[in-house]
């Protein structure tokens, strides 16, 4: 099997400790927890009351509110992050070869 050469042009970050690369970045050096009581909905019956969930994000600023309505968060987390990444890399998305191009979205 012979490997192809990747080149990470741009990154995106929306993490329980940054909604951005550069704050996930800050805070991950700076050790910081993204625990917290869970909000997502009623954990009342589980014995687990925390969880790492994204904080502070409001998808309307990336998303049209009934386009977002269509979609489920880790879609919405996968957009912006996304989005995200194609602005670091100063992508030209009309120019660019789409054949070329992938995008690697991971869920820890």
């Amino acid at each position: 099997m012979t490997f192809k050469r990747v080149v990470v042009t741009g990154l995106g970050a929306l993490t329980p400790i940054g909604n951005d690369v550069p704050t996930y970045w800050n805070n991950l050096a700076a050790g910081v927890s993204g625990a917290g009581p869970i909000t997502k909905f009623d954990a009342s019956k589980f014995r687990t009351q925390f969880a790492c969930e994204v904080k502070g994000l409001d998808v309307t600023q990336f998303i049209p509110r009934q386009e977002a309505r269509k979609m489920d968060a880790f879609t919405h987390y996968a957009l912006i992050a996304t989005e995200e990444a194609v602005r670091d890399a100063n992508l030209n998305l009309d120019t660019l070869d789409k054949n070329k191009v992938g995008v690697i979205w991971g869920r820890v």
